[in-house]
């Protein structure tokens, strides 16, 4: 019998999951690995992979408006049927958010469960169908400990003061801060850059970018400074999401457009960034694809704020040895690569057209004072290393 930790993401309408084999150190290629989408619609689809990458599930899942907790369950029948000599021995959740109260994966009881319901306020749009991924899991396998990783822990190294808002003390208190998020990510490339370079406990710069986007700041390998604050839209443009608004512009939405908050939670998750500011798409490779004025200007305002934020970031690691891209956007999209190091090449930046091109590992020429690595991330198994970590297995 194989042992494996399953690994979860639930989101709003999708489930993520992955079957890690329990070796030491955990295999970079989960087992099983696939997507459950379209969750609370009539129409919830399930499919899956292999380790080599062939498809081995895809199908409809049946029921009108099927839920969370239905869609887990069809998950387990199936892998059971399907991988009958496989024991689910502990099952990682990607947390959203972690508060105050964790700075490391924790074991999920009662109490710990408690405390992540108190934190949906903090995070609206993720938190409550992480909790329900951990509440169906736990209903499915009574047996199987749980252990919570969590997306803002990464973050809790950054100076107090890189954590505020000019805010009154009284809000603060409330528990509105900076704290960052996309850490299991940061926490991945962490780990894996002496791989890649010399200078990884030095001052790096981090840009994980895909639908979502952020930036962070490490030195020693420990996060400074990061471009996601108390929300996942502040910072970088991204998809769908604004990224850094001015507040007054809100004022102004709700003034003069009579916009609630419903309205304005849609404007800014939804209808902008990439796709707003393009009208074309969220999806960068159509962007890059296009000839339309709108398209290019969405992809320029996209590396922009990066560059920008570059600087912002080196600011307050004291320098720049080395940039890391990562994510979807980061280590797929060489044209936005060559834009933003273009727009940076003041700072000593300086790569190869050549391995840019070809999606090298290392893509700075010989003369750049600035390594630049191009490092495919994991979450997925991050999350299985910190649970087997976090149980002892």
């Amino acid at each position: 019998m194989s042992r494996g930790i399953l690994t979860i993401n639930a989101g709003s309408s999708s489930i993520k999951f992955a079957l890690f084999p329990l070796e030491h150190p955990i295999s970079p290629k989960a087992e099983v690995s696939g997507q459950i989408d379209g969750i609370g619609t009539d129409a919830t689809k399930m499919v899956a992979k292999n380790q080599a990458g062939e498809r081995i599930a895809d199908q409809m899942l049946a029921g009108e408006k099927v839920s969370h907790a239905q869609a887990f369950d069809a998950l387990l029948k199936w892998f059971t049927a399907s991988h009958a000599d496989w024991e689910i021995v502990a099952v990682g959740h990607r947390v959203v958010h972690g508060g105050d109260l964790y700075s490391q994966p924790t074991i999920i009881d009662s109490q710990v469960l408690e405390h992540l319901n108190s934190f949906v306020p903090l995070a609206p749009l993720h938190q409550p169908h992480n909790v329900a991924g951990i509440r169906a899991l736990q209903a499915l396998l009574p047996k199987v400990p749980q252990v919570a990783c969590f997306d803002t822990a990464f973050h809790r190294s950054q100076p107090a003061v890189a954590q505020m808002f000019g805010l009154p003390r009284w809000v603060t208190a409330e528990g509105v801060k900076r704290y960052g998020f996309h850490g299991l990510s940061y926490e991945y490339i962490a780990r894996a850059l002496p791989q890649y370079s010399s200078r990884a406990e030095g001052r790096v710069v981090v840009a994980h970018l895909g639908n979502g986007a952020s930036m962070a700041a490490m030195v020693g390998r420990k996060c400074l400074g990061t471009t996601l604050g108390f929300s996942t839209i502040d910072g970088l443009m991204m998809g769908t999401r604004t990224g850094s608004l001015d507040p007054g512009v809100m004022l102004y939405l709700m003034e003069q457009k009579g916009m609630d908050a419903k309205a304005l939670t849609s404007l800014l998750y939804k209808e902008s960034g990439l796709l707003g500011v393009s009208g074309i798409s969220q999806d960068m490779r159509t962007l890059l694809a296009s000839d339309a004025p709108e398209a290019k200007e969405a992809v320029d305002l996209f590396c922009y704020r990066i560059a920008r934020e570059l600087g912002s970031l080196a600011a307050a690691a004291g320098g720049l040895d080395a940039l890391v891209f990562t994510g979807g956007i980061g280590e797929r999209a060489a044209p936005v690569r060559e834009k933003v190091t273009a727009m940076a090449a003041w700072m000593g930046i300086e790569i190869d057209p050549a391995t840019n091109t070809d999606h090298a590992r290392r893509i700075d020429t010989a003369a750049s004072r600035v390594a630049v690595a191009v490092v495919p991330t994991n979450e997925e198994r991050m999350i299985a290393r910190y649970t087997a970590g976090t149980l002892g297995l």
